[in-house]
């Protein structure tokens, strides 16, 4: 014990066991100040996570209209896609759909930044990427910008989407598509009245000689839970001469759609 004590003692020094007690104490602070410390780490931690959403979509149409053009050989499409957003403003996702050409798969991935700019006004830039597997020089980049906001009860989005030229899919040719979404909701029930309304521009034939066409549709859907029924009429401008038309799927339709959201 003596020896014990003496080992203590050399421990110590000459301070009494109260400085001892003093010490100890001033252990447990820095203890406990290391704990909270990691504590506001796994909390700070855990905010950055929870300011990321994912969300989803899968859905079932009658015909897959893309401006107004059957991709499907207007037959029935599935479709999904799944987004990844942050807070800040800054998301990524990637969408996909069954179609009636290539080897039957569209592809696309996108993202963006979108933020809003005033009171009721957002603003997103981005870019898509369109990707058919198992072909070669197929794929399109296409950067685009939109605003949107409520005007009345009406929600309102306008925007621009341009494929430049030199792309090995559109070789010297580009593209540009200006268009315009307006929702109305009709109180106290789960209908959603909605118009569309475009324009494409294309340096090569795109629906009549000037590489003009005009698309747009009218519809409505409802909502309930996490499901979405949809059904509108899609038409376009396209010259129906020589039943061009009619043999491109861009004449008019009634389209149906069953969705479901997470």
């Amino acid at each position: 014990m003596r020896q014990a004590g003496t080992i203590l003692q050399t421990f110590l020094g000459d301070q009494p066991m109260k400085t001892f007690s003093r010490a100890c104490f001033g252990m447990a602070l820095a203890l406990s100040a290391l704990s909270t410390s990691a504590y506001a780490q796994e909390a700070e931690e855990a905010a950055d996570t929870s300011s990321i959403t994912i969300s989803g979509s899968a859905t079932v149409v009658s015909d897959y209209r893309f401006r107004g053009f059957s991709q499907s050989n207007e037959e029935a499409a599935i479709q999904g896609g799944i987004t990844v957003s942050h807070d800040s403003g800054l998301y990524v996702g990637t969408w996909g759909s069954s179609i009636g050409f290539a080897n039957g798969t569209e592809i696309d991935v996108f993202g963006g930044y979108s933020k809003e700019v005033t009171s009721g006004l957002t603003a997103d830039i981005g870019a898509t990427l369109y990707l058919y597997p198992g072909t070669s020089n197929s794929s399109v980049i296409e950067p685009y910008f939109s605003v949107k906001g409520d005007i009345g009860p009406a929600s309102v989005k306008t925007g621009i989407a341009w494929a430049p030229g030199g792309q090995d899919s559109l070789g010297d040719a580009s593209a540009v598509y200006l268009y315009t979404d307006a929702g109305v909701g009709i109180p106290n029930t789960p209908f959603t009245l909605n118009g569309h309304v475009g324009y494409a521009k294309s340096d090569s034939f795109l629906g009549g000689a000037d590489g003009e066409v005009l698309d747009y549709s009218v519809g409505v859907s409802a909502s309930w839970k996490m499901l979405t029924l949809g059904v509108s009429y899609v038409n376009t401008d396209a010259p129906k001469l020589g039943g061009f038309k009619e043999a491109v799927g861009a004449d008019g339709a009634v389209i149906f759609s069953l969705g479901a959201s997470f």
